[in-house]
């Protein structure tokens, strides 16, 4: 096999994804070679442009991403591909994915942050969810008193959103064309006739009403998140360890609350990739 050759090359990459089954870098590309064999950095670029030439009108492309390149299932085909896991795919809550965003788009973030955002207690669940699935991680803590962690995400977050780099998330207005008007105004539903009879009774007998729960709606979201995206982060290499800035109140600092969230479910993989 002629290695200088890049059509000879082409195929040879696409024997190395084929089998790692997961993004590699260049440089990971590089030391599967000899030194006495390794081809030329052009001809390593212009082996992969063969390769992703090669895709076109196939079931899988060649996709680069934060940990590299790999060749994947298109997306188009991700539905009737799915049916051969028998696990269902995986449901993200509202909370988690509200939390997921501020994260990405305001990074780094304390946890006390992300609650003055969203108007409620975060969940510890979620916190634990994304940490243990390598979306995100702790890169500092605030030097304020009880020194509480900041979160960013990682290049495994990157990885299973596809995307190359932070840079590549959508923005804030694309976001609001994605986002769905609710379908039940239920503030015009009918109430159930016992239910506001038992309210009635509650009022005449001089009990207060509770207020409502001070939550931040999703385009309450979207327009807080608007006005941090210009700070967005868009590499990994500029994160300290220890950064000074002024900061949240401490994790786990003061008067114990309550988590009010409901637990992501992890029911199984919603990308496949060859």
């Amino acid at each position: 096999m002629n290695l200088n050759e890049p059509r000879e090359l082409a195929r040879l990459l696409e024997a190395f994804l084929l089998a790692s089954g997961k993004p590699q870098t260049l440089e990971r590309l590089f030391e599967l070679f000899e030194e006495g064999e390794r081809p030329e950095p052009p001809v390593f670029k212009k082996a992969l442009q063969l390769l992703g030439k090669s895709c076109e009108g196939r079931a899988f492309e060649l996709k680069e991403v934060a940990s590299g390149y790999r060749l994947q299932i298109r997306e188009r085909f991700a539905p009737w591909v799915g049916r051969l896991w028998e696990e269902r795919p995986q449901r993200y809550s509202r909370a988690m994915l509200e939390t997921m965003a501020l994260i990405a788009y305001r990074q780094p973030i304390t946890r006390g942050e992300i609650e003055d955002v969203r108007g409620v207690a975060v969940n510890s669940h979620i916190v634990k969810t994304l940490l243990e699935r390598d979306w995100v991680r702790v890169v500092g803590y605030r030097d304020v008193p009880g020194k509480p962690a900041m979160f960013a995400t990682t290049k495994t977050f990157l990885d299973h959103f596809n995307l190359k780099s932070l840079d590549e998330l959508p923005t804030l207005a694309a976001l609001r064309e994605l986002e769905t008007e609710p379908q039940l105004d239920f503030e015009d539903a009918p109430v159930p006739a016992s239910l506001q009879a038992a309210a009635d009774a509650a009022l005449a007998e001089g009990e207060e009403a509770p207020e409502p729960r001070d939550e931040t709606s999703f385009r309450s979201l979207l327009v807080e998140l608007d006005s941090m995206e210009e700070g967005l982060k868009i590499d990994f290499d500029d994160l300290l360890v220890n950064p000074v800035s002024a900061g949240d109140a401490p994790d786990g600092a003061g008067p114990d609350s309550v988590d009010v969230d409901e637990q992501p479910e992890n029911e199984g993989p919603d990308s496949v990739h060859s």
